[in-house]
This record gives structure tokens, sequence and C-alpha cells, in this order.
């Protein structure tokens, strides 16, 4: 009884708060600016919110219909995560003549040194039955006179909290190329001062690829571990069209000899 009650209020502020903002939408030509400065500064509070809940609703009701941080974990897995880019859609879903160096979505930041940008990103739907990951991420690379491209995603806190050198940190991958490249992932450590820096190479034999970096072979101090984060460098990506279909990291302590 009283769930149906506090629905039925709900219901009822909301529609007063709807028909009051658009209202105030009608009026915004007119209102003098003193007014409109305020409403700006509520409308934006309110956007914040309202786009936390897209954002959620978005990543649990898109197809595919999968639950928060629902992908396959090693046994032993302590840690997981799913970058945003993949996992619900972004506020600017697109970018053409990408600069170099432009935030994607929160946490990912696409690098390149080209004196002329041709390359194009927008993150994609996933709707194929194979697909885990509700949405996708592509590059198209055209004409290509930089050095260097390279996606950065940084770890969220909780990938440097509880880390150990006996852990392993394991990166999953879909990539489809059109043709082919070579790709690097880095992990890098910052612990106080210092950053140590682990190069791997993705596989792409197959759709799926995975590589694996052992702390145990670095020389981090563990008591210091401050944030990490992983640069996937494209090497010749001239005239290529790369989409990454998912993307998680996942890290567990190796098992004790």
């Amino acid at each position: 009884m009283a769930g149906r009650l506090r629905e039925k209020l709900d219901r009822l502020i909301f529609r007063r708060a709807l028909a009051r903002w658009s209202e105030n939408a009608g009026e915004a030509a007119t209102t003098p600016l003193d007014r409109l400065r305020s409403l700006r500064g509520l409308a934006r509070q309110t956007r914040r919110e309202v786009d936390r809940v897209l954002f959620e609703a978005e990543y649990r009701l898109t197809l595919p219909l999968i639950g928060a941080g629902s992908f396959r974990r090693l046994p032993g897995t302590d840690w997981a995560w799913r970058p945003d880019l993949w996992k619900g859609p972004i506020p600017v879903p697109g970018m053409t003549a990408v600069e170099g160096k432009s935030l994607i979505c929160e946490g990912t930041t696409l690098f390149h040194d080209c004196r002329r940008s041709e390359l194009t990103v927008r993150q994609l739907r996933n709707t194929r039955e194979e697909d885990v990951a509700p949405f996708g991420f592509r590059m198209d690379v055209f004409r290509f006179d930089g050095s260097f491209l390279s996606l950065v995603l940084d770890l969220p806190d909780a990938a440097a909290q509880g880390l150990r050198l006996r852990h392993l940190i394991r990166l999953d991958a879909i990539i489809e190329v059109e043709k082919p490249l070579e790709v690097f992932a880095r992990l890098n450590i910052r612990h106080g001062p210092n950053v140590e820096q682990v190069v791997r190479e993705l596989p792409l034999n197959g759709k799926d690829a995975c590589v694996e970096f052992d702390l145990a072979y670095t020389r981090v101090n563990e008591k210091r571990i401050e944030k990490l984060w992983i640069d996937l460098i494209f090497e010749g990506p001239e005239m290529n069209q790369v989409t990454l279909r998912d993307l998680t990291i996942s890290r567990r302590p190796r098992a004790e000899l």
C-alpha cells in the first residue's frame, strides 16, 4: 500500500516538475538575464542527475541485455572492470578530424602526433548474437603522417587497492581490423615518483585477444602504488578500420607453488 502511494506521489511531483520546466523553456527567450542565469544552474544540476539515470538505464536495458560487469572471469579474479566506452552511451558518440589529444569519454583519451588529422572515431551499438558488451568503438584511419596512435585507458582507483607483486593483470579484447595491424598494450604503474611500464603485443590471429602482465617481473614498490593506466598502441594504422567490440581488464593473484 505504502509503495503504491509513493509511486503515485512521485508521478504527481514529476508531472508538476515537467510542466514547470516546459514553462521555463517556453519563456527562456524573454526571461530576465539574472533569472535566466539562475535557471541555467538549476538545469545543469538536473541534467547531471538525469544523465546518470540514462547512462545506467541504457547500459542495463540495451541489447545485448546484460548486468553490470557481466563478462568472463578466470578463477581467483579479485577485481574486474569494463571501461565506460564499452559499457554505456557516451556524451559525444562520434568525432571527425580528431585532434592529437582528444577526450573520448571520462577515463579514455586518444593520442596521436599527426600534423593533419584524417582520423574518425565513433561509438557503435553491438547487436550481434555473440556480442556481450552493449557498445563497441571504431576508428577509421585514412592518411596518417604521425609516428604514433594510442588509446589511453585510466584504470579506477580500485585497480591499485591491494595490488601486490604476486598479481597478474589481464586484458581481454575483441578486435576487428580491415588489414593486418600490430597492436601493443602497455601497462603503466605509478609508484611514488616512478612509473613502471610493461609492454605486451596483442595477438590478432583471432578476434579474441588477451595479454597478461606479471608484476613479479617488475620493480614496482607495492607499498607506494598510486595509479594504473593502459595504453593501446596501434602501429602503422594508415588506411585501416579498427573496431574494438569489447575490452575488459581484470586481476588475480598468481597461484602459489
